[in-house]
């Protein structure tokens, strides 16, 4: 059970690094250098399982391990099941390959039209910057290119990019991604916003990050003069648990808030870490209170080796339907699946309309009471609207 706690009594702290100066612990560079990135480090701090140790032998062909020291404190060390640990520590269940999976799941590859952009909506594109992150999530979409272990080598050409987007002009949506775009330099974020925004056709900017999760030292001042600079950025964080819901994380949230940055989340359901309604509501709450949206909640891309983290659809649908009407629709996120093959991001929904014709449109609430709206005389086609 994880109850909707004041932030005062979220998990902070140097735990394991406690006599480490807090001019280290709080300089985002300190914790980049002393990422554990080796089963070495690891077992420094914590008995790893069986399982765990194939997982590290399998980890450097498939994904690289790499953990900031202050994500690895909300470790809880005596629980192989800690839903911190098995999003970040490999298990041998990551060479298990099942039917359907595949090493670009959603089809990015082949909506690439030049290095580092995708181009599979009307009006916006991803841009990718980097191949790095700050830890490395075991269920990652870009496994296949993110830390470089399967030999991607990718290498991003930021002015091939910028051309391709200058010369769209339906492009007026730009999402900044990777990796992790946060973990490049001051100056290079710098660059890469201001050429986009000298861009006329593009209307605002989004990056997609784990940093402030990961590594939340690195939203320092010096960031967020750059973010102020910007006139329609928007950031996109990403927490699957309560757990991972620091004073830390809400602080560097507020900062980000009050430099007028809007805020939104997306979680990945996995199997295990944040399956249970109970534990989604309290995430969502907390996520409430640190001024962030929750956004999307995505069903586990089908990435090779990721059947262990895979949940039924139908889990997400329970959770949606069990937080409609028992907390704020606002805090409510859309669960999605990405369509394989790059189908784009589809909203899944619990059956809340019964019936549709030109007398009624027939509802079922919360609490599965059935309501009836009168219909227009000539409402628009099933077909437009709903998959028969």
């Amino acid at each position: 059970m994880y109850p909707i706690d004041k932030k005062e009594n979220w998990f902070t702290g140097k735990g394991h690094w406690s006599s480490i100066a807090d001019e280290e612990w709080f300089n985002w560079k300190w914790q980049i250098r002393n990422r554990l990135t080796h089963k070495e480090h690891f077992q420094e701090y914590i008995q790893l399982t069986d399982n765990e140790i194939k997982g590290f032998d399998i980890a450097q062909n498939k994904l690289s391990v790499s953990v900031t020291p202050y994500f690895f404190n909300l470790i809880d060390p005596n629980n192989p099941n800690c839903p911190i640990r098995k999003q970040i520590i490999p298990t041998g269940s990551e060479s298990i390959i099942s039917d359907g999976e595949f090493s670009d799941p959603v089809g990015e590859e082949n909506t690439m039209p030049v290095p580092g952009i995708v181009h599979r909506y009307p009006d916006r594109v991803l841009f990718l910057v980097t191949s790095t992150c700050a830890s490395y999530c075991r269920y990652c979409t870009r496994s296949r290119l993110v830390s470089n272990a399967q030999n991607y080598d990718f290498h991003p050409s930021l002015e091939a990019g910028f051309e391709y987007i200058e010369n769209n002009n339906s492009i007026r949506d730009v999402l900044i991604s990777g990796g992790d775009p946060l973990l490049l330099s001051d100056n290079k974020i710098h660059y890469i916003l201001n050429r986009l925004r000298k861009i006329d056709h593009i209307e605002f900017v989004r990056i997609g990050s784990r940093i402030p999760v990961f590594l939340p030292q690195r939203i320092t001042d010096n960031l967020l003069s750059i973010f102020k600079e910007q006139e329609n950025l928007w950031v996109s964080i990403h927490v699957n648990h309560p757990q991972e819901c620091t004073e830390e994380l809400y602080n560097t949230c507020r900062k980000l808030v009050c430099s007028g940055i809007p805020l939104g989340n997306q979680t990945v359901l996995l199997k295990g870490i944040n399956d249970k309604t109970n534990i989604m509501k309290s995430l969502i709450h907390r996520l409430m209170m640190m001024k962030v949206k929750p956004y999307y909640l995505y069903q586990c891309d089908l990435i090779e080796g990721s059947a262990h983290f895979r949940t039924d659809p139908s889990v997400g649908l329970k959770i949606i339907s069990e937080l409609r009407g028992y907390t704020t629709g606002y805090s409510i996120p859309q669960f999605v699946i990405d369509a394989p093959g790059g189908g784009g991001k589809i909203p899944i929904n619990p059956d809340y309309i019964l019936k549709y014709d030109n007398e009624e449109i027939l509802l079922k609430n919360y609490e599965g009471e059935i309501y009836s709206y009168p219909s227009n005389t000539n409402p628009l086609p099933k077909e437009s609207f709903l998959i028969p």
